[in-house]
């Protein structure tokens, strides 16, 4: 289990330490098998404490949620927005996102609401980033931009939900802070290569292969 704290216990408030062990322990256990006890036991508080801020276990994922939410479409903010990525940047991004990454694997894998959200709003993104970067291929309003940019937010998420065979392959935690970064690493190797490989003759053969074959069953596409 990863630790519940992002940073020392003592530079947090009470309120960020439940949320952040509510975040580890619903990442754990899904949200059946988390308890406000554990998370209070994690953050160092009492159970009373966890409902005075937050309610109830249902409360307490609504918050962890939009933390959740905030985190990730912030740091995915960051490269969109045009600042400059530049290692300290990236540093940032994953040590403030290690527990949200978590969290984010269980959400998707159980279906909770904030995955779909993340989803949605990661597809939006990858929409306007090949509308802006490729305006002629993939014009504003045709079908084929929302499928692309669909099956990009997809192949992207994928990796968080199964990281446990990423790690098993791997032979390290692939979530872990210090091994994000090789997802990342990985994902635009295979990018660069696949590129190359899908304009090369056999990559091209294969691509309008699979092109005319659609077209042959779906005429009106």
């Amino acid at each position: 289990m990863c630790s519940a704290y992002d940073r020392p216990p003592e530079d947090l408030t009470a309120r960020a330490r439940i949320r952040d062990a509510a975040l580890a322990e619903f990442a754990e256990r899904g949200f059946k098998g988390a308890t406000l006890k554990a998370v209070a036991d994690a953050a160092g508080v009492s159970v009373g404490l966890v409902q005075h801020h937050f309610g109830s276990k249902e409360g307490l994922r609504e918050a962890c949620d939009a933390h959740v939410r905030a985190a990730m479409m912030g740091a995915a903010g960051q490269v969109q927005d045009g600042v400059e990525v530049t290692p300290d940047v990236i540093q940032g991004m994953y040590e403030a996102n290690e527990l949200s990454v978590r969290y984010l694997a269980r959400a998707l894998a159980e279906g909770w609401g904030v995955a779909a959200v993340l989803f949605d709003e990661g597809a939006d993104a990858a929409e306007r980033f090949l509308m802006e970067n490729w305006p002629d291929d993939f014009p504003p309003h045709e079908s084929k931009v929302r499928e692309r940019a669909a099956v990009m937010a997809a192949m992207h998420l994928s990796t968080i939900v199964l990281h446990a065979h990423l790690s098993r392959r791997m032979g390290v935690d692939a979530l872990s802070r210090t091994n994000l970064p090789r997802l990342g690493i990985a994902m635009a190797d295979v990018y660069a290569h696949l590129g190359q490989w899908i304009t090369s003759g056999p990559g091209d053969q294969v691509r309008q292969a699979v092109t005319d074959h659609h077209m042959k069953e779906h005429p009106r596409d």
